[in-house]
């Protein structure tokens, strides 16, 4: 990390943010997921939510049908979210007292990007 400049979320999160409708299936979930090389989308519905490799996981290793289940069964509604401009401290900070990985990056009203725990330990290592 550069010691002289306090990196910001903006600097690290990954755009453009990949989302997803609530109405999709898992399985197409985890096609986004894989072709895309991330693991997690923000979900559109109108509470926002967001649904994770992890949450994929979990429908197969259930033994459900993942191409029955729909994101919106799985997903975490009323995700927390970050400005772009906060530091990258205060973020780990937050995804350790909340116990997550991924943060979508919120400016105003508009999604910019998700933030992972990938990101920032890179930055911070």
């Amino acid at each position: 990390m550069n010691r002289d400049k306090r990196t910001r979320v903006e600097e690290v999160m990954s755009t453009p943010l990949e989302t997803i409708s609530a109405s999709a299936s898992v399985v197409e979930a985890a096609q986004v997921m894989r072709d895309g090389g991330i693991s997690a989308l923000v979900v559109r519905s109108s509470a926002p939510g967001i649904v994770t490799s992890t949450d994929v996981l979990h429908v197969v290793a259930d033994g459900r049908d993942p191409a029955a289940t729909t994101v919106e069964d799985v997903m975490t509604a009323g995700v927390e979210s970050v400005p772009p401009d906060l530091l990258i401290e205060e973020v780990a900070a937050m995804m350790t007292s909340l116990g997550i990985k991924h943060l979508p990056v919120v400016d105003g009203d508009d999604y910019v990007g998700m933030v992972s725990s990938t990101d920032v330990t890179a930055e911070l290592a």
